[in-house]
């Protein structure tokens, strides 16, 4: 079993991608929003596994800041498709409370890559 998989936040960025593939894959969504939202979402949980491979903090951290960036990006993606209608409010909300949540968690870790 590698690493990273036992890492929380890997475990909840994995559900959120999931989760965003499976709810956008009834939609009929512009190709450029789709593709972006996918290959974002994925970005996620890619870097965290990336990061966890690296040997020193600053390797891991810098890999941590860009999955939290992807986070952020994915944000933006789903406000877009909230405010044009292209997805509902309960399912806008529950995939920004996951992504916050994420957003929080790698914060911390970046915070705890710095200090040591």
């Amino acid at each position: 079993m590698f690493d990273f998989t036992k890492l929380d936040v890997y475990q909840k960025a994995k559900l959120f991608c999931v989760t965003v593939h499976k709810s956008i894959s009834s939609k009929h969504l512009n190709r450029t929003a789709d593709d972006q939202l996918r290959r974002a979402s994925l970005s996620v949980m890619l870097n965290i596994a990336e990061g966890s491979s690296r040997f020193s903090n600053k390797d891991r951290k810098n890999f941590m800041v860009i999955a939290r960036g992807s986070a952020f990006e994915s944000a933006a993606i789903l406000e877009y498709l909230f405010e044009i209608s292209a997805i509902k409010e309960e399912e806008y909300n529950n995939h920004i409370n996951n992504l916050e949540e994420i957003s929080k968690m790698l914060f911390g870790l970046i915070q705890h890559l710095d200090k040591h």
